[in-house]
């Protein structure tokens, strides 16, 4: 008998209805390396702490909420970095699948490479991943180190294999002023979204204060003391420039 793969998680939510279609039963997995600078939940970070899980501990929590999750929902598993645990993904998805559920990944894309063996585990992931929630945090390369600590190179990669292959995803956007609420930045976002094909929806993300507790809490200063949400103008702006209209939705 082999031993099952375990996963590190910080949390579970019940009830998610903003991580992919109809409600979900999310799982945060513990672990990043971005240290993007609007996280609101930089307790995700450290590899080590969180709990140990097993797959089968997972989806006999999340069978539990079956029922409320209609035709749409299912599985979501978000982060932390959920492509840093891609052993332990690929058992709770396949089991996932083995009973129907619909399987959504919420990834910043940070640990894609197209070297093995982690590029032939996470095309094994694939096989059993319905949607992904791509997040790109900005466009620009150093913009992107600015607001994350990381070039973006690998990110942007990972979006143009994902159109190559025809995954279906969701890209997600953080507005944030002063770092990502440029029109030029938008503009050049917008443009590359169009260069892809398999993009069912184009998600703004608005900018918000509500983890700043939890940097005050680990005793790290918060790097954008000051700025301000992004006002209903400014995101209906964005959300023109990204093309967000064009866009109708996931569908199975």
């Amino acid at each position: 008998m082999t031993n099952s793969v375990l996963g590190r998680i910080h949390s579970t939510e019940n009830f998610g209805t903003v991580d992919g279609p109809g409600v979900r039963f999310v799982v945060f997995t513990q672990g990043c390396h971005m240290r993007c600078q609007f996280c609101h939940n930089p307790d995700t970070w450290d590899l080590n702490a969180g709990k140990q899980v097993t797959a089968d501990e997972i989806i006999e929590e999340a069978l539990r909420f079956r029922s409320y999750w209609g035709e749409e929902g299912g599985i979501t598993i978000s982060g932390g970095e959920p492509l840093l645990q891609l052993d332990f993904l690929l058992e709770v998805f396949k089991k996932a699948k083995k009973l129907g559920i619909h399987t959504t990944i919420d990834s910043c894309g940070k640990p894609f490479t197209r070297r093995d063996p982690w590029f032939s585990k996470f095309n094994e992931l694939l096989e059993y991943t319905d949607l992904i929630l791509f997040d790109i945090k900005h466009i620009d390369r150093e913009g992107h180190r600015e607001l994350t600590q990381h070039i973006n190179d690998n990110i942007l990669d990972m979006a143009q294999y994902l159109s190559e292959i025809g995954q279906p995803v969701w890209i997600r956007h953080v507005l944030v002023p002063e770092r990502t609420d440029y029109d030029e930045y938008l503009i050049r976002l917008g443009d590359f979204i169009k260069t892809l094909n398999n993009v069912k929806k184009v998600e703004v993300l608005p900018y918000h204060r509500m983890g700043i507790f939890k940097w005050k809490e680990l005793g790290i200063d918060y790097p954008l003391e000051g700025i301000d949400p992004p006002t209903q103008e400014r995101v209906k702006n964005a959300q023109e420039l990204l093309h967000c209209a064009d866009y109708t939705g996931y569908k199975e």
